[in-house]
């Protein structure tokens, strides 16, 4: 039923004291009085995993974008150190540009990448938004800039190929016609007197014994010379590798990488 009205020398303590035994009582199921209704407790973890979980997917966005605007300046720092020369017309500056658009894109593609991973978490089922149109341009620029290297890259190796196979050759005469002037007479008088004013030759030794000296000095400066150009000629073929599969191999890879990162930004 209703409770009665309170009435008496103080209605409103006795009305306060009604309305708060009221709130105190516990709910119950219609129909079954002796069964109270007890709402779940509130645990601070369930507030705080609703936050986190609503706040780290924005929090984390806008880190990823920061860090690939931070990468794609890096590079761009890097080509303008190199493009501040402003020598085109030669070799080796081509060779220098593309050598660093090669060595520093991977991190730009990182850069694009993280981007494209800020804009899905911002809103997963957003497509063609600016950031994407943005990340695809980028990849597209870049892309074509790699190709362009290619073949600078390909005629710059025959370049530098070519100059080291000149060096070696003309070392390699050298050491031929050291040989030949072993058997030269005069050539090993030479060396005996240089051996005896070196102290390395004793002037009491016979002649035989003499000769005998100078032509293993000889020898071990023509087996010292061979050593380093078998060593200049693994030198060469190591930097030659290098140039083609690390630069002109990178180069392909990192163009087929930012033609699929430009067509995966936009679909």
């Amino acid at each position: 039923g209703t409770a009665a009205i309170p009435t008496g020398s103080k209605p409103r303590r006795r009305a306060s004291t009604l309305i708060a035994a009221r709130r105190s009582a516990p709910l119950t199921w219609p129909g079954l009085p002796g069964c109270p209704i007890r709402p779940p407790p509130l645990r601070l973890r369930d507030c705080v995993r609703s936050t986190v979980s609503s706040a780290a997917p924005g929090r984390l966005g806008n880190l990823f974008r920061w860090l690939g605007v931070t990468l794609l300046l890096l590079l761009l720092l890097q080509l303008l150190a190199v493009l501040a020369v402003n020598g085109w017309g030669e070799e080796s500056f081509r060779q220098l540009l593309s050598t660093t658009l090669v060595t520093q894109s991977p991190m730009a593609f990182v850069g694009l990448s993280l981007m494209l991973i800020a804009a899905r978490l911002d809103d997963p089922r957003a497509s063609r938004t600016p950031l994407h149109w943005f990340v695809c341009v980028i990849s597209g620029v870049l892309a074509l800039s790699l190709l362009v290297t290619i073949p600078v890259s390909i005629a710059g190796d025959r370049t530098v190929s070519e100059q080291a196979d000149q060096a070696l050759m003309a070392q390699k005469g050298q050491l031929e016609m050291a040989r030949t002037q072993l058997q030269n007479p005069q050539v090993v008088e030479q060396v005996i007197a240089q051996g005896e004013r070196a102290g390395q030759i004793p002037a009491s030794a016979t002649d035989a014994q003499k000769q005998q000296a100078a032509k293993a000095f000889m020898d071990r400066q023509l087996s010292q010379a061979d050593e380093q150009l078998k060593q200049a000629e693994s030198r060469r073929d190591l930097a030659a590798n290098q140039r083609r599969i690390g630069g002109i191999g990178t180069a392909v890879v990192l163009l087929v990488a930012f033609a699929l990162l430009a067509l995966v930004a936009v679909l």
